[in-house]
């Protein structure tokens, strides 16, 4: 019989300003680089068996939020990450070390449109894009969680929050003091932002 080589993994914790989601970051990519996947329920996950697993697995999982080489969970309750860990970690060491599937997608059309942003398709909106790019999805992204662009109707930008970014208590300064200074000041005809749950 033959023998399946499992993968070396090695898994670290990350905190993040949330203080109900932590980063858990693996040695390889899980994601396309640059693509971000938000579930927040086992129904919703249907393409991904991965946070279909954690939310059948942890009844205490809000949220499973996949992007490079990491994934965010967010928590429900007020139990100590300490705690959680030593539930979640080798769970997951597992999982990446038998090399299960972390997406299922009958086409790669199928996947592109899983994670298709909204179209920017004004220069205006094409500006906005590109700032968030630039100056704002490292830090969000570093921080276990994902600001993305889905529309700008008469001066007001909306962006949907993912990640460790949903329900952050500092989310709503960083969007109002941060992402709005940054876009009124550098994008002509911006007034407002406001974020959008999908």
């Amino acid at each position: 019989m033959e023998s399946v080589t499992k993968r070396h993994i090695h898994l670290y914790t990350e905190a993040s300003p949330n203080p109900n989601s932590l980063k858990f970051v693996v040695n390889f990519m899980i994601t396309p680089e640059g693509k971000d996947f938000n579930f927040t329920s086992a129904a919703a996950a249907a393409n991904s068996p991965l946070a279909r697993a954690i939310f059948e697995n942890f009844d205490w999982v809000e949220q499973v939020f996949l992007m490079n080489n990491f994934l965010t969970l967010t928590k429900n309750r007020d139990d100590d990450w300490y705690e959680l860990i030593t539930e979640a970690k080798p769970f997951l060491v597992q999982y990446f070390e038998d090399k299960k599937p972390i997406f299922v997608f009958n086409s790669e059309s199928e996947m592109q449109k899983a994670v298709e942003p909204a179209a920017a398709e004004t220069e205006t909106e094409k500006q906005i894009v590109q700032i968030l790019e630039e100056y704002v999805r490292p830090a969000v992204e570093s921080d276990g969680g994902a600001i993305t662009f889905r529309s700008f109707d008469t001066g007001v930008v909306y962006l949907e929050l993912r990640g460790s970014c949903s329900g952050c208590p500092s989310s709503s300064v960083t969007l109002k003091q941060g992402i709005k200074n940054l876009l009124t000041r550098m994008v002509p005809g911006v007034e407002d932002v406001v974020a959008v749950n999908m």
